[in-house]
């Protein structure tokens, strides 16, 4: 099954952006594309606080963004002074040396869900830069030696909820979805669809805005946008909205409803569908067959399953199956061509963090700090249970034979010393 970890990628990456499919570095929140999938093997299976940890790194403040790896770089962010200083930091791969830590704007903290923080979305980097996004909305670039390159504060961000989504990178731009809702009416965009929600494109070498899409009537949301097509179209979901946008214009190409505000699970590709949820009101998964112009809501859901709704993490696809954990903490295996239950399990704590395929098993990891150890297949089949102490919510990174976990105050390098 290792080898065919690639082409499984690239069967249900529907075309997506070829970033590093089979490449060593996570570069963004749930490595390439979105999907959750790493191609390496060799990974670890048991760890706990005292046991196959290479190092572990105190990280000050609180944010719930997931550490991402370039290189022999670890890159994070957090807030702290109360959530107004928002930082990047830059640590040594191997040594889990903090290299650098920097404060890269401030910001006024705000309301926000308990669940959320203020340095919630995960930074991406294209190698040269990391790029990183806070709270009230502004985008930052921050050189490998941990020097601000720019800022961009076009977006003036407010949302009860506060920010959840990650930007992504297509080609020299970096796109930067904001749901948000009004800061003056504050039904407005929340419980009542508004036409204010931005999806930012930026010019990653000058920081200047290039694009700002629009979604029509929608509401708050935390989706991380994912790429098809090669990278030419931007698959991007709020509150009521499924849409993909033309990514050199930002024109709207197609859109489809799901109603539900605060949406969060990411899409992800498989079986020639795209795979979404929905939020609050009526969840549901909803897998869509991309193409067409305009309201395609009729004509292009393929099937809809009001069972197993991902709240907070990100669904899995692991061929022919389609993972989702539930607001009840129930994991469910389904059909990914039909929709239709294979089997569920209850799940032990909380999950915020999306599942994770790597070396031909399934990592789920609860709130509790809990990483349960699965066999993907038509029947629930569990080989480990690992336990690190402290809070976590953030995703687990992969890169050249070590994950990388975050709690609530550290950095995990889990697995042999990184060579």
């Amino acid at each position: 099954m290792r080898l065919l970890f690639c082409a499984m990628v690239f069967v249900a990456g529907l075309s997506a952006v070829p970033s590093s499919l089979c490449g060593q570095d996570w570069t963004r929140f749930r490595g390439p594309n979105g999907q959750g999938v790493t191609s390496e093997s060799d990974l670890p299976l048991n760890w706990s606080g005292d046991s196959n940890i290479a190092w572990k790194t105190p990280i000050p403040g609180q944010g719930w963004s997931s550490p991402i790896v370039s290189g022999d770089h670890v890159f994070v962010t957090t807030a702290t002074d109360g959530g107004a200083s928002c930082r990047v930091i830059g640590i040594d791969r191997k040594s889990g040396e903090v290299l650098w830590n920097t404060e890269v704007h401030r910001q006024v903290p705000g309301p926000k869900r308990a669940q959320n923080s203020y340095a919630t979305p995960t930074p991406v980097s294209d190698g040269k830069r990391v790029y990183a996004a806070f709270y009230d909305g502004t985008v930052v670039a921050v050189d490998f030696d941990g020097k601000r390159v720019w800022k961009n504060e076009e977006v003036d961000f407010h949302s009860l909820h506060g920010l959840g989504a990650s930007p992504m990178l297509a080609g020299e731009l970096l796109i930067m979805p904001f749901d948000g809702s009004s800061p003056q009416e504050q039904r407005v965009g929340w419980k009542e669809p508004w036409d204010q929600a931005v999806l930012l494109a930026i010019d990653t070498e000058t920081g200047k805005t290039r694009w700002r899409g629009k979604r029509g009537l929608s509401r708050v949301g935390h989706v991380t946008p994912i790429a098809i097509d090669n990278g030419q179209t931007v698959i991007s979901a709020g509150g009521d909205r499924v849409q993909a946008h033309d990514v050199k214009t930002g024109e709207r190409i197609w859109s489809v409803y799901s109603q539900g505000e605060g949406v969060t699970p990411s899409p992800v590709l498989g079986e020639g569908l795209i795979f979404t949820s929905s939020g609050f009101e009526e969840p549901t998964i909803r897998a869509i067959r991309p193409g067409g112009r305009g309201d395609v809501t009729e004509s292009h859901i393929a099937w809809e399953q009001t069972r197993g709704v991902p709240a907070l993490p990100s669904p899995l696809y692991v061929k022919p199956y389609l993972y989702t954990i539930s607001r009840d903490n129930i994991l469910y295996c389904l059909q990914a061509a039909t929709g239709d239950i294979v089997w569920q399990e209850r799940l032990g704590g909380n999950y915020s963090a999306s599942p994770l395929l790597a070396d031909g098993r399934i990592y789920i990891t609860s709130e509790e700090g809990v990483t349960t150890v699965i066999e993907p297949g038509a029947e629930y089949k569990k080989v480990a249970t690992n336990k690190l102490e402290g809070k976590t919510m953030a995703s687990i990174a992969v890169s050249q034979g070590n994950f990388f976990l975050r709690s609530g105050d550290s950095l995990y390098c889990i697995g042999n010393p990184p060579r």
